[in-house]
C-alpha cells in the first residue's frame, strides 16, 4: 500500500441509521414437498435464506420481477436467522430435502460439496441458462471448489475498523492507510488515557481478523485441508489479547455480555471494532455517536490480508429443475432492477449490470462503497482463503474459546490445544 494518506473524509465515512426492523428476524416458513410441478406445466422451486426483515421484504420484491418474467415458474421461500437457517438446512440435507436454491457462504461451501449436496453450476452455464459473464473484482472465484462453480456471489465485502468518530477525534488520533498494529494500540492507548474508555471491543477471538494477520505474515488460517498456523501461534494471539483485556486496552468481556445484542461499540464500552463492512449498518441505529470505516493494520505497514468475502446462491444437487434453478440464479445476480432493489444488504453488488444500476444514496452504503473503494485502489487485495469442511464449527469454537481467554476462563496456551482438538475433530466430521 505504501501510503499515509489521511482517511477523513475518504475513507473514515459516516455510517447512516439503521432502524429497529434491521435488526428483526423473519419467521421460518414451511418446507414444501413432491417435484414442485403442476399439471399446467408450471414449476416451483424453494428459494431459502437468512437475514433480517428489510433483507427479506428487497427478495420478495425480486422474486416477484422474475415471476413476471417467467410466468411458468413459482419461487417458494423459506427464511429465517442465520443460527436457525444452518440448523434447518442441516436436517433437511441429511434427509434429502433441501431447498432447489439456496443463500451461502464460503464457510459451509467444502462441507455440503463434501457431501453431495450442492450443483456444479458449470453445466447449466454451457447450456445458456446462468450467466457467468460481469462479475467484479474476480469475485466469481469465491464460490469455485476443486473446478466446480458452486456456488455464485451476489456480493462483496471485506473486513474493517468500525470507529467512533468522536471518540478518535477527542482523542488526537486518526486511522490512515499504512499505520500499523502498533500505531493502532497506541492510538487505543491515548483513547483510554483521555476518555477513559476501552478502545477495541474485543478484536482477539475475530477468526477473519486472526486470518487476515497471518495472511499479513505470510501464513493463513486455513489450508485446503487443515490449520495454517502453529499452536504457538495462536497462543501468542491469545496471550496478547488477554494482557489488553487486563490493562484496560481492550473493553471488559463481562460489560460486553451485558449489553448484548448491542454492540460494545455502540454501547459506548469502546472506540472501535472490527467486523465486516457492510455489517456497519447496525452502529447508528444503535448508539449515539457517529461511526465510520477505517483501514485494517498492517505489521508491515503495507500489506493488509485483505480479500473480497461474499454471500451466494448455490443449488441443490439432487433438483428436479436444474434448468429453472439456473434461470432464477442467473437473473436475481444479473438483473439491473434487482440490483436497485437490493442495494448493498448482501455486500456491494457482485456483476457490473447490477453494481451500475444502483446508485446509493444514504450516508451508510455511499461509505462502505467508498471504503472498498479505497481498499480496492490501494492494490492490497489478496485472492480468499482456503475455506476446508467444518470451517463453520471452528469459527464458533474460535469465538466461544477466545471469549473464555479474555475472560480469564483458559489460559491462552490450554485454549490454543482446545481450538487444535476442537478443528481435527471438525475436520473429521
Amino acid at each position: 500500500m505504501g501510503t499515509s494518506r489521511n482517511v477523513e473524509r475518504r475513507t473514515i465515512l459516516k455510517a447512516a441509521g439503521a432502524t429497529a426492523a434491521t435488526l428483526g428476524l423473519a419467521a421460518t416458513t414451511g418446507c414444501g414437498g413432491g417435484d414442485g410441478a403442476s399439471a399446467d406445466g408450471t414449476v416451483t422451486i424453494r428459494y431459502a435464506w437468512w437475514g433480517g426483515e428489510p433483507r427479506t421484504i428487497a427478495i420478495k420484491k425480486s422474486i416477484a420481477l422474475f415471476e413476471k418474467k417467467y410466468p411458468k415458474i413459482k419461487i417458494k421461500p423459506e427464511f429465517t436467522d442465520y443460527e436457525a437457517f444452518w440448523e434447518k438446512f442441516q436436517t433437511q440435507a441429511s434427509g434429502g430435502n433441501p431447498p432447489d436454491v439456496f443463500q451461502n457462504a464460503v464457510g459451509f461451501l467444502r462441507k455440503y460439496d463434501k457431501r453431495g449436496v450442492l450443483m456444479d453450476l458449470k453445466a447449466q452455464a454451457d447450456a445458456g441458462n446462468l450467466d457467468l459473464k460481469n462479475f467484479r473484482n474476480g469475485v466469481l472465484a469465491n464460490g469455485q471448489v476443486d473446478g466446480k462453480q458452486i456456488g455464485i456471489p451476489v456480493g462483496a465485502n471485506t473486513m474493517a475498523l468500525v470507529i467512533d468518530l468522536k471518540a478518535f477525534q477527542k482523542a488526537g488520533v486518526e486511522a490512515k492507510f499504512g499505520w500499523t498494529w502498533d500505531d493502532y494500540f497506541a492510538a487505543l492507548q491515548k483513547i483510554q488515557d483521555k476518555l477513559k474508555i476501552a478502545g477495541d471491543s474485543g478484536y482477539f477471538s475475530i477468526m477473519y481478523l486472526y486470518d487476515l494477520y497471518l495472511r499479513q505474515n505470510g501464513k493463513a488460517f486455513f489450508t485446503e485441508s487443515d490449520l495454517g498456523f502453529t499452536e504457538d501461534d495462536l497462543t501468542q494471539w491469545w496471550t496478547d489479547g488477554y494482557k489488553r483485556v487486563k490493562s484496560g486496552l481492550v473493553a471488559d468481556p463481562k460489560k460486553v455480555e451485558q449489553v448484548k445484542p448491542k454492540s460494545a461499540l455502540s454501547a459506548g464500552l469502546a472506540a472501535s471494532e472490527f467486523t465486516w463492512d457492510n455489517f456497519s449498518i447496525r452502529y447508528e441505529g444503535e448508539g449515539e455517536s457517529d461511526y465510520g470505516l477505517a483501514p485494517i493494520p498492517t505489521t508491515n505497514g503495507k500489506d493488509t490480508g485483505q480479500y473480497l468475502g461474499s454471500l451466494m446462491m448455490s443449488a441443490f444437487s439432487g433438483t428436479k429443475h436444474p434448468k429453472e434453478v439456473a434461470q432464477f440464479i442467473s437473473f436475481m445476480v444479473h438483473d439491473p432492477e434487482v440490483g436497485k432493489i437490493m442495494g448493498y444488504d448482501r455486500g456491494i453488488l457482485a456483476t457490473t449490470e447490477q453494481y451500475d444500476a444502483f446508485k446509493p444514496t444514504d450516508p451508510n452504503n455511499k461509505g462502505v462503497a467508498a471504503y472498498e473503494e479505497e481498499v480496492a485502489k490501494a492494490g492490497v487485495l489478496g485472492k480468499i482463503t482456503p475455506h476446508p469442511s467444518g470451517t463453520d464449527v471452528i469459527e464458533a469454537a474460535f469465538l466461544r474459546i477466545g471469549g473464555e481467554v479474555a475472560q480469564g476462563k483458559t489460559k491462552p496456551a490450554d485454549a490454543a490445544k482446545a481450538l487444535f482438538s476442537e478443528a481435527k475433530a471438525a475436520f473429521a466430521g
